[in-house]
């Protein structure tokens, strides 16, 4: 055979320049490329792609602190998958901003009170974007991803749903929960014949219960919320920080949307049933029935209005229009999604914490005791939850001392001035931390220390009024903090009564498992046993 059937010449070679004029210091160019071989001319691209991807890291990087170099690419990939709180920890010491780039995304860390609170309160530049898939598993037209007027608005539609008279509403089923849970409990105890089992999942589904019965009453029955409690863990690891930004079959995200939807479905076949219920004059007793009933409320308004007599109405303080029942799901869920986490973990870590100080724990049960005039069965009001001062102490420095939410991230809407010498590229996910504001030894004697004194006697509630970040700053601060933290006081109180607990400290106790929120690596090895009186 004359030629090499298997040969192959780059099809670059028999390019001629024909009538383009080619300067001749181009010349040399023009014949390596003319010459190379398809594997050269990839190779080349790639290594161009990372030159590009470096130079573009360093340019974003800029003056603050990170990595010298970025790994291809990828950059800390591996280790964020499965991150640790060391690892964190010591990127927040690292200076008040410091950075990683992620795959596509490059990530400002703001570490500091002052850096945090910046970010939090420039709405002009910022705006909330949780991670990538979040939009795919809430909604991309989800309230909590509004920005501006158009959030502002929708947020005041709900303020009306945590106020004081609607917390009361609330507490009974609450209440309800806590004792049905509290029996199993002692029953959990006594199948393992009272060794120590960890605790973790159980404080996940008692608040999942709690946060259903609060949000959605009885329209949910009991399987569908221990459905919700199992699947959960799902949301909660497709929502990581770092994961795949698109939905592939069997991995964590498509699991994730596939338990989001169950969600959605059940609160929507509830909001279908709240909406029939109150039309037909029931009593509220959850969140769904609370925002229905100011939806009625609006449409006789508007209606009036129209007809030009309104005689006799009162106009509500934000007149609402009619939601469909998978908005009104959604928006339910939302609420779901950023408590369940982060009170399993003040729970999780409450109790135990509270087994390793009995002195502590004592005074909460005697103020308990105290409210309700001896009888630890009697149920608790608002106004006398809200006076157990030493039980709100406590629930506020667990909540400074071990605080479930350790960072907040926001998207850059445009280039955004941090600091006199930085600015956070466009795109850019901009981060701020909690952690060391809560740790600040200026404000907080013995940080690192456990005292619900500070809150009781001393002076940080005023002192660290710009350190509390653990609900946030600014126009997206948890619009259900004081309902968390009542919330956080009446299982603690309820339980201080009904419950005698012991924890089995492992050496993983005190070391933190960052998953969402955080929780003790070996989960809270616990025996619960029934109170007697």
């Amino acid at each position: 055979m004359a030629t090499n059937a298997t040969s192959f010449t780059s099809p670059l070679a028999t390019i001629k320049y024909g009538a383009v004029p080619v300067p001749p210091q181009l010349e040399y160019v023009f014949e390596i490329v003319a010459n190379a071989s398809v594997w050269q001319i990839l190779v080349t691209l790639l290594a161009l792609a990372v030159v590009y991807d470096q130079i573009r890291y360093i340019l974003n990087k800029g003056t603050i602190v990170g990595p010298a170099m970025k790994v291809p690419f990828i950059g800390p990939f591996l280790e964020s998958v499965n991150p640790k709180f060391e690892e964190y920890h010591a990127k927040w010491l690292s200076g008040p901003l410091s950075c990683v780039s992620v795959f596509h995304k490059f990530v400002v860390i703001a570490s500091t009170r002052d850096m945090a609170r910046k970010v939090f309160n420039s709405p002009a530049f910022v705006k909330p974007c949780v991670v990538d898939v979040a939009h795919k598993l809430l909604g991309a037209d989800n309230w909590v991803f509004l920005d501006g007027k158009a959030h502002v608005d929708f947020r005041k539609g709900l303020n009306g749903l945590f106020t004081r008279r609607a917390l009361e509403i609330y507490l009974p089923g609450q209440e309800e929960v806590y004792n049905r849970y509290f029996k199993s409990f002692i029953d959990i105890s006594k199948a393992a014949n009272f060794k120590p089992v960890p605790w973790m999942t159980q404080f996940r589904e008692i608040i999942t219960a709690v946060s259903c019965r609060t949000f959605v009453g009885h329209y949910l029955g009991d399987e569908a919320v221990k459905k919700i409690a199992d699947d959960y863990y799902l949301i909660t690891e497709a929502l990581e920080l770092v994961n795949f930004p698109i939905i592939i079959p069997f991995t964590k995200t498509w699991y994730g949307k596939k338990a989001a939807d169950m969600v959605l479905a059940e609160f929507a076949r509830c909001a279908a049933k709240s909406k029939i219920r109150m039309a037909a004059g029931g009593e509220p007793n959850c969140i769904m029935d609370a925002w229905v009933v100011e939806m009625i409320a609006s449409k006789k308004w508007r209606d009036a209005e129209e007809a030009g007599n309104t005689e006799g109405l009162t106009k509500p303080t934000h007149v609402l229009r009619d939601f469909t029942d998978y908005e009104i799901a959604q928006t339910v869920f939302t609420f779901l999604f950023a408590s369940q986490d982060a009170t399993s973990s003040a729970a999780t870590w409450l109790f135990q914490i509270m087994a390793q100080r009995p002195d502590v724990l004592d005074r909460v049960r005697a103020e308990n005791l105290a409210t309700r005039n001896g009888n630890p069965n009697a149920p608790v009001n608002l106004e006398q939850l809200e006076s157990m001062t030493y039980t709100r102490a406590v629930v506020r420095e667990l909540l400074r001392y071990r605080p479930p939410v350790l960072m907040v991230p926001y998207v850059a809407k445009k280039p955004f001035p941090i600091t006199d010498t930085y600015t956070a590229p466009k795109g850019s996910m901009v981060i701020p931390s909690t952690y060391l504001a809560l740790r600040d030894p200026e404000v907080y004697q013995n940080p690192d220390v456990f005292d619900p004194e500070r809150y009781y006697t001393g002076d940080a509630e005023v002192k660290g009024a710009k350190n509390y970040l653990v609900f946030g700053t600014g126009p997206h601060y948890c619009i259900g903090q004081h309902y968390a933290q009542m919330n956080l006081c009446l299982f603690l109180g309820k339980a201080s009564l009904q419950l005698e607990w012991e924890h089995h400290a492992t050496p993983l106790s005190e070391e933190i498992q960052v998953f969402a929120t955080i929780f003790p690596k070996d989960h809270c090895p616990l025996v619960f046993k029934e109170r007697r009186w």
